[in-house]
């Protein structure tokens, strides 16, 4: 036969207190005598009682579930970019250290956001973290007004006053521009992100800040951060100017993509053209040549991320958590 589970009222029971009382030590309630105390856990642990999370949400208005909220298509989120899979991983081992889970959401199209605004509405989660915001996205807004704890992965680009957590763009952008600049480089392009996130329009600041001193004129090229649109934008780019010695990619899959145009287009690298890129993944290392690049902290700002949605008022009571780059020199400039 079955057993049954044991109930709050068996603890209460073994304890010799009310079911109230019990209830209250479950949850953490520190205003209860240390000897009841005592009593209802060793009746706990005899019993071998499990609370009930659901029952217990309705009581303290907690679910212990945190939604991540990536505003990509599923074919984004789960492609070749590495950001994506190290910023979930990491946000679930750093919620799962404070009890807590995570609940990944994606929100690449108005009918996906309408369902995540929905789902936070009806009490779903404790906090919502925004990763890969684009334009002026509505939710984060929306999801605030709630008085649900809202935070960014990266500044964002909405006119909404938002937690974030964040790495120096600029800086790192221009540091690396201004390497290029040191090794003799003249003709320096950039394969700029997307300038619909402000990741993208701040890596092209950098990119502008540093030749603005020099005598060199701007080349511009955009990409979407993926390696496919970084091939096309260094083909177009050696198009318009063939003369071009160097280029920025604004981050490393775009750089992957430039390399590859670049053999094919019969340029070396180093010796005809220097090739930083922004981020430092893993494949940075493999390319051929090996990729020098710009450190992007990727597993701190999420962290810091998590931080600040546990915390609202962020960590030592800041709300904008903004962490340095640091240029990795490699083979490729």
């Amino acid at each position: 036969m079955e057993s049954r589970r044991p109930t709050l009222e068996a603890v209460a029971a073994r304890a010799r207190v009310s079911r109230a009382t019990a209830s209250r030590v479950v949850n953490g309630r520190t205003t209860v005598d240390p000897g009841i105390r005592d009593a209802v856990l060793r009746a706990v642990e005899e019993l071998g009682y499990v609370p009930n999370s659901a029952a217990r949400s309705l009581v303290t208005r907690q679910t212990d579930s945190i939604a991540l909220v990536v505003s990509e298509p599923p074919t984004r989120v789960f492609s070749d970019d590495p950001l994506f899979s190290l910023v979930i991983r990491t946000v679930s081992s750093e919620l799962e250290v404070s009890g807590k889970q995570v609940v990944l959401m994606l929100a690449g199209s108005p009918q996906a956001q309408a369902k995540v605004e929905s789902y936070v509405a009806g009490g779903h989660v404790d906090g919502v973290m925004f990763v890969s915001m684009h334009g002026a996205d509505p939710l984060p807004g929306a999801i605030a007004r709630m008085g649900v704890p809202v935070v960014s992965y990266g500044r964002p680009a909405v006119a909404v006053d938002l937690p974030y957590a964040d790495n120096d763009n600029v800086g790192g952008a221009e540091q690396a521009v201004r390497h290029l600049l040191g090794t003799g480089r003249r003709r320096i392009a950039t394969i700029a992100g997307p300038q619909d996130m402000t990741a993208g329009q701040d890596r092209l600041t950098g990119y502008r800040d540093a030749l603005r001193s020099s005598d060199r004129r701007s080349i511009v090229a955009v990409g979407d951060f993926t390696r496919a649109s970084g091939a096309t934008a260094m083909r177009h780019l050696l198009e318009d100017d063939p003369g071009l010695d160097a280029v920025f990619a604004a981050n490393d899959l775009m750089a992957v993509g430039a390399l590859q145009t670049l053999r094919k287009a019969g340029r070396r690298v180093p010796d005809d053209v220097a090739v930083v890129g922004f981020d430092d993944i893993e494949a940075a290392t493999f390319t051929d040549p090996p990729l020098t690049t710009v450190r992007h902290p990727v597993v701190e700002q999420a962290t810091a991320m998590v931080e600040l949605v546990l915390t609202p008022a962020g960590p030592h009571g800041s709300r904008h958590v903004i962490l340095p780059t640091e240029l990795v020199l490699r083979d490729s400039a």
